[in-house]
Parts: structure tokens; sequence; C-alpha cells
């Protein structure tokens, strides 16, 4: 199959990958519109991984106040370099994440940031939920596990879909910024006033 420029140029729009990784993916994929998606956000985490190990001591604290002064957030993301910092990039993604979270409010960046007696406490909830089902054990631990599962995608800063384009997480998002900089990018941390909470 011929994969034209068109179809190359699309899948730029929808990834932001670079003209040639989109050329590569359309080939690998016969012209396949969503498994390049895929081939491409696959190979965006490979190269996340790669530079996981890498410093990362640049970056932005930027504040974001919503809803007329009623809700504040303090967002702390780091980088490699201050040139990556300065991007215009690295900057939507710093202020589309304060409004992340002022919008969903999450417990924490990772699962393990999540307090673990809040955690108790729902898997409890859960526990007793399923159980009122009268369905078997192995019925219930699936059932409490989903639940469990849910609760973190809607809980988790990382897992939480992005309020902007929910077809991708966090993650995925902070995945595709370290594809494009080519660096190391870490949410380091983040602080939600409430006004009267």
């Amino acid at each position: 199959m011929e994969i034209t420029s068109t179809m190359v140029r699309e899948l730029r729009e929808k990834t932001n990958a670079g003209m040639m990784d989109c050329k590569k993916a359309l080939q690998e994929t016969g012209g396949d519109m969503e498994k390049a998606i895929d081939l491409l956000r696959k190979k965006g985490l490979a190269v996340a991984m790669k530079r996981a190990g890498r410093e990362a001591t640049e970056g932005a604290v930027h504040a974001y106040i919503h809803a007329g002064g009623k809700i504040g957030v303090l967002v702390e993301v780091n980088c490699e370099t201050d040139f990556a910092a300065r991007s215009e990039d690295f900057q939507t993604f710093v202020k589309d994440l304060a409004m992340h979270i002022a919008a969903t409010n999450p417990l924490g960046i990772q699962r393990e940031d999540v307090p673990p007696d809040v955690v108790e406490r729902e898997r409890a909830i859960f526990v007793e939920q399923a159980k009122e089902s009268g369905k078997p054990a192995n019925i219930v631990e699936k059932m409490v596990d989903g639940k469990m599962r849910k609760f973190y995608e809607e809980n988790v800063l990382m897992e939480q879909a992005f309020v902007k384009d929910p077809d991708k997480t966090i993650a995925d998002y902070l995945n595709e910024l370290i594809a494009k900089t080519g660096e190391r990018i870490v949410i380091r941390r983040f602080v939600r006033y409430q006004l009267g909470a």
C-alpha cells in the first residue's frame, strides 16, 4: 500500500511524532492508522523508559487559579535542560497539568502516593459491596480488583484520563512530551487548594 503525504500528515497531527517516524510507522502497519498510532505510542514509551535514569533538575513551577479564586494549584515539573523547560510544548504541558489537577483533584501522582488507609477503606467498601452480590469468593475478588482499578483511574494523576483529551491518560500525555523533547521529564509534586476545604 502506498503511504501518501496526507496519511503521514494526519498521523503527525494525531501523535505529534516526527514526519519520518510517522511514515515508518505507517509503512510497518500497512497504512493502518490505528495500528500506527499504537506503534508510535509504544515507541514513545520505550524512549521514555531509556531516559528514566537521567537527571531532571530544570523545569518549571506553575500556579493556576480556577473558579474565580476558589481553587488554586501549584505544580512542579522537571526536565533535563533549561532549553526544554522554555519550549512551548513543555510550558503547555505544565499549564494543562495544573488545570487538570484543579478539575480532577487527584490523591497522588502514582498509586504509591495514595495514603494506605484510603486504599484500605476503599477496598473494604468494595469487598462488602461485592459480597452482597452473593457471588462466589473468586468472583468477589475479581469484582474488587476491577473496582480498585477504576478507583486508581479516577484518583491517581498518571492514570487519569486527561480532561482536554479523555482518549489519553496523563501518563500518555507525559510520554508524548518525553518522545518529543528527547528528555527525561518528571511530574515532581503538586498542591491543590480549595476554598473552605
